[in-house]
């Protein structure tokens, strides 16, 4: 039985395809303007198997054809992510922070914390003994502390995104972040690297002041074994270890393809719902 969960986050797009709960296929793409065109193009992605977005495949996906599947061989489509409700041929969307419950315990059975950050987002999600969510925090007011404030850093001293990571690693010592503002954090940037400073002190400090704001935040709803770090900065190196320093002996566990956690949650609400018998058919067409 096909699901499909696609999560449309503010900076990038990701559809997965499961066959009975275990990974098909998957892919991702920018999220762009138009949130119709950009589902439809993920899914092109994901059957075609493409992830120019990040780069190569981490996970192993089964040796099979899948270039011929269309959106009608789904048994069930769970949409997710800020752009959720606007998938057309979705047949449920549901919150990002049930997905991403839902989608680290699939990666990591037992877990008990999530740390996600997104690109304009952080959440931090604590699950309950039956695997519900029992609390979360959420970040959405400022970029400060998510993948966008990266972003902005690493234009400003012209070091591409996959890379700032593996150069902090590099940094001899830490020049902090007088903000985590990402505007402010920006100009200091620039600043340190005018006066001289090497790049990858910079980063370090950059680094320092994002793990500081989202363990922060995530300690809010308590720090437990297992926890799980999701999204985009589960692929930066420098930040994850940083975070992990944070734990108090505590180990992240990080998911081979951290950023397609809320869409397996999604893929797997959907196969929820194909197996109870659900109808499946448009949310848009389900309410004229």
């Amino acid at each position: 039985m096909l699901t499909m969960g696609i999560d449309v986050g503010s900076r990038s797009t990701k559809c997965v395809i499961l066959d009975d709960g275990k990974l098909l296929t998957y892919g991702s793409i920018e999220t762009g303007a138009n949130i119709v065109k950009t589902a439809q193009a993920a899914v092109e992605a994901a059957v075609h198997r493409r992830t120019s977005l990040w780069g190569e495949y981490r996970m192993k996906l089964p040796n099979v054809k899948v270039d011929h599947l269309k959106i009608e061989d789904m048994a069930f489509i769970v949409s997710t992510g800020y752009g959720r409700a606007i998938v057309p041929f979705a047949h449920r969307n549901i919150t990002e922070i049930t997905c991403h419950c839902r989608g680290a315990q699939w990666f990591v059975p037992g877990v008990a914390t999530v740390l996600d950050v997104g690109g304009q987002d952080s959440k931090g999600i604590r699950i309950g003994a039956k695997g519900e969510v029992a609390d979360f925090v959420m970040n959405d007011k400022c970029a400060g502390g998510t993948g966008r404030f990266m972003e902005i850093v690493a234009e400003a001293l012209h070091i591409p995104l996959a890379d700032i990571g593996p150069l902090s690693l590099k940094s001899k010592k830490e020049l902090p972040f007088s903000s985590t503002c990402a505007a402010f954090g920006r100009g200091a940037a620039v600043t340190m690297s005018k006066e001289g400073q090497r790049k990858e002190d910079i980063l370090n400090g950059l680094h320092e002041a994002i793990a500081n704001r989202v363990m922060g935040l995530v300690k809010k709803v308590g720090i437990a074994d297992k926890f799980v770090v999701s999204g985009g900065i589960g692929r930066n190196v420098a930040l994850v270890k940083k975070i992990e320093e944070r734990l108090d002996g505590l180990k992240v566990n990080l998911p081979p393809e951290p950023m397609i956690v809320g869409a397996v949650g999604a893929a797997m609400f959907a196969l929820d719902r194909a197996q109870k018998g659900d109808e499946a058919r448009p949310i848009e067409t389900a309410a004229a």
